[in-house]
């Protein structure tokens, strides 16, 4: 998820920090020492709150200016990557792609941003079958809002025309639970290996493709 940089490692400047500025850092500071955590092989429920805040380089008492608990950190997580994850690929949906070049574009955009965001999408990946209740179904819950974003973009650009609204989201919601499944296999595909890069990248544009084919076939009435 989009922890800001800048909120992590702010430079000094003549201005001094603002009250919002430091409370924020502190925040982002929190976020990625859970994270960090996370990148160790620690399962988010095994974590503790010291432990955190030991991570994160602020005193334990700071926690609770900021997060309730430690399911009110997870969401932030949850919900903060959520966000900026479907506005990239809202962009490769923009009207005038190639229904191909879309899905092509759609699934590099996402295999770049979740090696780019490892440690949040294993966060995700350990969080999703297990974990905290509560966490999970704000996953859950962002699946859904991809899934109805997707088939709002779509119904809009003509795509699928005689499938219902509910059609559209079901096959919609297919399409972001192959994307999921696809993050391990993203996260544990070798550095420096572009042949196995290219092949994971092409099986993902047929699977998906196979799903947008079905969908052309599918009757309400049937």
């Amino acid at each position: 998820m989009t922890i800001s940089k800048a909120a992590i490692s702010r430079r000094d400047t003549d201005a001094p920090e603002s009250r919002e500025e430091r409370k924020q850092r502190t925040r982002a500071h929190l976020m990625a020492g859970a994270l960090a955590l996370i990148g160790q092989g620690r399962g988010f429920t095994s974590l503790s709150l010291r432990e955190i805040t030991r991570e994160a380089g602020v005193v334990p008492a700071s926690f609770y200016r900021h997060f309730k608990d430690l399911d009110e950190l997870g969401l932030a997580l949850v919900e903060e990557g959520g966000v900026t994850l479907r506005r990239l690929l809202r962009e490769a949906r923009r009207d005038g792609i190639p229904p191909t070049d879309m899905l092509r574009s759609s699934v590099q955009i996402y295999q770049r941003y979740v090696e780019e965001h490892r440690l949040e999408f294993s966060f995700i990946a350990g969080e999703r079958g297990g974990g905290s209740p509560v966490i999970r179904k704000a996953i859950r819950t962002e699946e859904s809002h991809f899934a109805s974003e997707m088939a709002q973009d779509l119904r809009a650009l003509g795509t699928l025309p005689d499938l219902s609204t509910a059609t559209l989201q079901m096959i919609c919601g297919l399409v972001v639970t192959t994307m999921l499944n696809a993050a391990s296999d993203i996260l544990d595909l070798p550095p420096r290996q572009p042949k196995r890069e290219r092949e994971l990248v092409e099986n993902f544009v047929r699977q998906l493709r196979l799903v947008f084919l079905g969908a052309k076939s599918w009757r309400d009435d049937a």
